[in-house]
């Protein structure tokens, strides 16, 4: 029992992370949802312009999904519980284009920073499927500025511990009975939608899924409910970011955004202009990112020789145990590695009451994972007013959500290589930005940089060989940078797991620029 306890609480990674028919059945489908529909239709207020299952296939991973035809809208669910919903309140719901049981429900709250327009509230599908968003236009131009959309980790945390702790308009007060400005939020010159998934995560709520690749549909999904309902931001860039278990996450999405762009139009579905991705010490290449952990803990002096040498003897074990899950990706082959690594690579580390998420500091033991402010960002998100003010239907928020942790930790989901998605989203020409604190330890910058330099791409042997530069901030060293055509790792200096909470003046120069396509290098 002890076992178990102590792998939830490491794979929650903060980032403090039956439909069967084949294609035609849905052409029609698919045209009735996602047919062009106008802001007046939809939001008058704002017409100003102001399947395939892992857990059952042996089959190569690589195969998996590349040649099979778009995805159904929505994944064959594992059965998660349904969340005790609260009474209706004042939200706004609105059909979508003639389908009963697609809706959006929505209401324009009065929270964070009220200088800006937001939405918050639900995107429905039927009576099963209910995404909790809090969108938040640009601070600076919103018919102009790119669209941005924000995952943090777990798998199972809540997006808004992003809101609150890193990137929002706003941060958490420390006593959790409201919030103050960030000078430093990521919309400054984006509009960012900070958006709750899996299903269960947060104040979404519904029949869920347990794996990376059928989160990625329903996401994929949303964005296509997102356009019909805010038509003004399709032709907005798009940019798509997360953190920690984001390094599942986000390339699963990418790569479901670029197969089913391709006749996307000829469905009837939203051509999503993704243009970039970006992982914040990710888990994204586990072969690669395990091997660094010794080095991590053991080259900055946390552990003892004994314990080491340990972990130094186990990583052979834990690579020919991820091997397998990278031949054979099914939950058969795939859950003894993450028992076996997790245990082995970093127990010891995470025992020695070290935070997995900054290595400068001590855990805090009586806070969850390591921090107050989720303790405050909780109590916050439990208030009545701000519940109702949000639209939130759920009876109850949790920061984290540990069943649905444990049902993607069982699905296999934890060690399968999402990291082969990411060649084929270079291939497309969509950017993509590896970003590391540098005082992390569970998805460390050691890791990150190596699977970059280790992955097979067009552009391997360059990036391979090219030297790091200085990223400077005002003049002042802020980290160090590596990049070659679409391809960026950038190493940040004095900051743990999450960068924009230890960096927040240099996080917004790290979006700004990357936003704008301007290089690292000064």
């Amino acid at each position: 029992m002890r076992q178990v306890k102590l792998l939830s609480a490491l794979l929650l990674l903060l980032a403090v992370p039956a439909c069967s028919a084949r294609r035609s059945t849905h052409t029609t489908l698919r045209q009735t949802i996602f047919q062009q529909t106008t802001v007046n239709d939809l939001l008058p207020d704002v017409a100003d312009g102001s399947f395939e299952d892992l857990t059952e296939s042996d089959t190569a991973f690589d195969d998996l999904v590349e040649n099979n035809s778009p995805a159904e809208l929505f994944s064959v669910p594992p059965g998660a519980p349904i969340k005790t919903l609260r009474e209706e309140d004042d939200s706004t719901v609105l059909m979508l284009s003639n389908l009963p049981g697609y809706s959006l429900t929505f209401k324009q709250p009065k929270l964070c920073d009220t200088s800006v327009r937001q939405y918050s509230g639900y995107l429905n599908v039927d009576s099963d499927k209910h995404f909790f968003f809090w969108f938040f236009e640009s601070r600076t131009s919103p018919a102009k500025d790119p669209l941005m959309m924000w995952l943090n980790g777990g798998p199972g945390c809540s997006s808004l511990l992003g809101l609150f702790m890193e990137l929002g308009p706003c941060m958490i007060n420390p006593d959790g009975n409201g919030t103050h400005v960030n000078q430093a939020g990521w919309n400054t010159k984006s509009n960012v939608i900070f958006l709750d998934q899996p299903l269960n995560v947060g104040y979404s709520y519904g029949t869920g899924v347990s794996n990376s690749e059928d989160a990625a549909k329903d996401v994929y999904a949303f964005m296509q409910l997102f356009y019909t309902a805010f038509p003004r931001f399709q032709q907005h860039d798009f940019h798509l970011f997360g953190e920690s278990y984001g390094g599942h996450y986000v390339p699963a999405i990418g790569d479901e955004i670029r197969r089913n762009n391709k006749g996307a139009q000829a469905d009837g579905y939203h051509v999503i202009n993704l243009k970039s991705i970006g992982i914040g010490n990710g888990l994204t290449d586990p072969l690669v990112q395990y091997k660094y952990y010794g080095d991590m803990a053991c080259k900055n002096s946390f552990l003892s020789k004994e314990q080491c040498a340990s972990m130094d003897a186990a990583y052979p074990t834990c690579a020919r145990l991820i091997n397998l899950c990278y031949r054979f990706p099914s939950s058969f082959a795939c859950v003894p590695p993450a028992a076996y690594c997790n245990k082995q690579m970093l127990e010891p580390y995470v025992r020695a009451g070290y935070n997995p998420y900054d290595v400068r500091v001590k855990c805090d033991p009586s806070t969850p994972l390591c921090y107050s402010e989720i303790t405050a960002i909780t109590k916050y998100l439990n208030l009545p007013h701000v519940m109702r003010e949000l639209g939130a239907k759920v009876s109850k928020f949790d920061s984290c959500n540990t069943d649905i942790n444990r049902q993607f930790m069982m699905a296999g989901d934890w060690m399968r290589p999402y990291v082969r998605k990411v060649p084929k989203i270079l291939e497309a020409g969509i950017r993509v930005l590896v970003y590391a604190g540098d005082a992390d330890f569970i998805c460390n910058w050691m890791g990150n940089k190596a699977w970059t330099i280790e992955m097979e791409w067009a552009g391997k042997s360059k990036f391979s060989a090219t030297k790091d530069q200085p990223w400077t901030v005002d003049g002042i060293d802020a980290g160090e940078v590596r990049e070659v055509g679409p391809l960026t790792f950038l190493r940040v200096y004095k900051a743990g797991h999450m960068v924009p909470y230890d960096q927040p003046a240099n996080s917004l120069d790290m979006i700004n620029r990357w936003l704008a396509k301007e290089s690292f290098l000064n």
